[in-house]
């Protein structure tokens, strides 16, 4: 079940088409990923559908609704270029930013209380936020984002600027809102965090979609025929019948032709005398199959 959808979109400034006429489909309670170079048209659909801007044609719908206004309610959203009120003391910004999302005093509280004891910070509450660091402003935009406990969240960049100890927390938030019943739409260009984080993801490039599904399937789609051969002493001769694509220390990388099997090379390999520590197919990473749709070129 689909719980955002979005049909023939496009949205343009002057001459320069931003989004072209983009479809996908969101499933509930998914990690899915938005991706795309630099300037290929991400952040404005996002803002298309967290209705900051109005798409010029297609529709948008929430759980089949299109009313913009329940969807921007049901929605959080953390930009890359992050909004904190730097004056503002962080306990007061946070109960400011929860009612504007409809949530009602008493409930923002105990929200808030929720995740300042989760996050260990009870003592940032009456903190500016101009003094608190570069991560600990993340933390408390992550929170500005999950507080009124929306029902999709938008996370564009969210790593950014974060350490590693800061990155793993996140990241472990995102999978325990997902289990709690969130959707998560995660906009990036890193493409190693996809990998660690996603299940369904859609690549943009040129305000076009360019390929979207399953991670594993795309993955699948885009495979060469690769298996790793781990082997303890000698590499037996494969005598011409399997072409090796590489070699490395007691490893070597086949590519099987089509009308070759994974289970003749292997049953060849041990009954030549191989010792077979680890037999795997090679996928293609994200990262190959993003540069190798894209050509590597930043849309900016």
């Amino acid at each position: 079940m689909n719980i955002l959808e979005v049909q023939n979109v496009r949205k343009a400034f002057d001459k320069n088409v931003a989004v072209n006429g983009v479809t996908l489909a969101v499933p509930k309670q998914s990690i899915f990923g938005l991706l795309g170079p630099n300037g290929a048209g991400k952040t404005t659909l996002i803002r298309m559908i967290t209705n900051i801007l109005e798409p010029d044609s297609g529709t948008i719908l929430l759980d089949g609704e299109e009313d913009p206004k329940k969807r921007m309610l049901r929605i959080g959203y953390m930009p890359e270029e992050r909004g904190l009120y730097k004056k503002m003391k962080v306990g007061e910004q946070l109960l400011y930013l929860a009612q504007l999302k409809n949530m009602r005093l008493k409930d923002a509280k105990e929200q808030l209380k929720y995740w300042f004891e989760k996050f260990e910070i009870s003592d940032w509450y009456n903190k500016k936020v101009e003094e608190l660091s570069k991560g600990m402003q993340q933390k408390i935009q992550f929170i500005s984002t999950v507080i009124h406990q929306p029902t999709i969240i938008i996370l564009d960049e969210p790593f950014s600027g974060l350490d590693p100890v800061n990155s793993n927390l996140i990241q472990r938030e995102i999978f325990e809102l997902r289990e709690k019943g969130a959707t998560i739409i995660f906009s990036t260009h890193r493409m190693e965090q996809v990998e660690q984080i996603c299940e369904f993801i859609v690549l943009i490039h040129k305000g076009n979609k360019v390929l979207d599904g399953p991670l594993n399937d795309i993955k699948n789609q885009f495979k060469q025929n690769l298996f790793s051969i781990h082997y303890k002493g000698e590499k037996p001769n494969l005598n011409g019948h399997f072409s090796i694509f590489e070699e490395k220390e007691q490893e070597v990388v086949v590519q099987l032709q089509e009308e070759q099997s994974s289970k003749e090379l292997l049953t060849y390999f041990l009954e030549n005398g191989g010792a077979v520590e680890s037999f795997n197919e090679i996928l293609p990473s994200i990262n190959e199959i993003f540069i190798n749709q894209v050509g590597g070129i930043s849309d900016e």
